[in-house]
This record gives structure tokens, sequence and C-alpha cells, in this order.
């Protein structure tokens, strides 16, 4: 009776270690997959009127339009903030869907992500104190301290410029307030913020016309056509039927 109750309890307590492997291992595959009712948006949100946080939401004309398009596809937006130049990476390791960040498309970023349909034309401009009578062209910018954010187009410009001392900061507000204080010439940003910040700090003015006109696009990963051509119909039909354009009204005024 010993020996068969033995048994008995080393067969059960088999059973039960083989249950609890199969559950666990259906815990750590649930756990893998991925939620088809949810959109994750990376995005940096210090980037008024594209992308901020105000009384503890995110708001913005990318965060506005990115809603409109999660709803078109009758998903649920999640929006991951983080630091803009993590956003590819974060794109790439599959942490997040796709990226609206007021990112501009360039040669460098299309050998790492894919682009949608473009929906906005920037420039960068120059924002200065406003009794600095020094600089008034981009080609006066040489030899000076050009703050940026770190990771942007505004960034890459600077560092053409002939012996400038180039400052990187985490967002657009960071360098302008360091513009305030005296801790640089100018910032090089792009138009739509650089104006926002302007009108809250009245000492400062912007010099506008110095570079081309860019462009923006939201980014998906490399490959993921699907998703790349989902975004696409939506976001054509939102710019058709006048959704963008109220979307960027409001941010405008």
């Amino acid at each position: 009776m010993k020996m068969r109750t033995k048994m008995k309890m080393k067969k059960n307590f088999k059973v039960l270690t083989t249950l609890f492997l199969v559950m666990a291992i259906m815990f750590v595959f649930a756990g893998c997959q991925k939620d088809e009712g949810i959109l994750k948006m990376g995005t940096n949100a210090e980037f008024p009127p594209f992308e901020f946080v105000e009384n503890g939401e995110f708001a913005g004309i990318d965060v506005e339009l990115a809603q409109a398009i999660a709803k078109e596809l009758g998903k649920e937006l999640v929006i991951e903030d983080m630091a803009f130049d993590a956003l590819i990476d974060a794109l790439n390791s599959g942490k997040v869907d796709f990226v609206a960040a007021g990112m501009t498309v360039n040669a460098e970023r299309e050998k790492n992500v894919d682009f949608t349909t473009k929906y906005y034309n920037a420039t960068q401009t120059i924002i200065v104190k406003g009794d600095n009578e020094d600089i008034k062209t981009v080609e006066d910018l040489e030899g000076k301290k050009i703050g940026v954010q770190t990771g942007t187009t505004g960034y890459d410009l600077a560092m053409e410029i002939k012996d400038a001392v180039v400052n990187s900061y985490n967002n657009g507000l960071e360098a302008t307030l360091d513009l305030k204080n005296g801790n640089i010439d100018a910032v090089i940003i792009d138009n739509f913020p650089a104006k926002k910040y302007v009108e809250n700090n009245p000492e400062l003015k912007l010099i506008d016309g110095q570079f081309e006109e860019e462009q923006y696009a939201m980014a998906v990963k490399k490959g993921n056509k699907k998703l790349l051509e989902q975004i696409n119909k939506a976001l054509q039909k939102l710019i058709d039927d006048g959704t963008y354009d109220s979307i960027l009204d409001k941010y405008s005024e």
C-alpha cells in the first residue's frame, strides 16, 4: 500500500508540474501577444503646438490627428512619451507602433523607418533676443553659441555652421530659456513651435526665411506595410473630409 501511494503521489506531482509548465508558457506567450485593439504612438510631448501636456493630458496637432486615425481604425490610442532621439529605437524595438512627433522626413531617417504620407510643411527658424542686431541671417551664426533640441533637423543644420558652438537640449523650451538667460546667442527650431515660444516670451524675436522647407510625416517600423497602408488611408480621409484642417486651425489661433 505504501509503495502504491508513493507511486500515485509521484504521478500526481508529475501531472501538476506539467500543468504548471504549460500554464507558465501560455502566460508568457499571452504576454508577448499584441493587443490588436491598441495603437501605441511614440512622441516627445515637449513640442507645442504639435505635442505637449496640458492639465495632465496630452494635446496638440499630432495628438488629435493620431486620435482621429486610431478612431478610423477602430482602435484605442495609447501614447508613450519619451526623448525625441529615442523614438526610432522605440519604434524598431516594438515598444510603439508608430511615431508622430513633428518628425521631418529626411534620407537618413528613411534608412531606418517607413514614413507615411507627408502632412505638414515646415521650415527651421532662428530665435534671438529682441535687442540682438548682430544676427540677421544664418551666416551671422558663424562662431556663435546655438541651442538646439537633440536629434532634430535644427541640430543637423547647426552642426554645419562654421565655428558654431552647438548646445543640445531635451526640448526647445529648455533652449529658449537658456537663450533668455544669455547663455547662448540663438536657437534653431521648427517655425511653428518657434512662434509659440516667442508669443510667450515677447523679449525674443524670430528670423525667418533662412532655411529650406521640410515636411513632417508619421513613421512606422521598416517593412510594416500593413500599418503604413492603414494609417495612410485614414490620414487621407481626414485630410479629404476637413478634419485635418480643423485640427490645424484650432492650434493656429
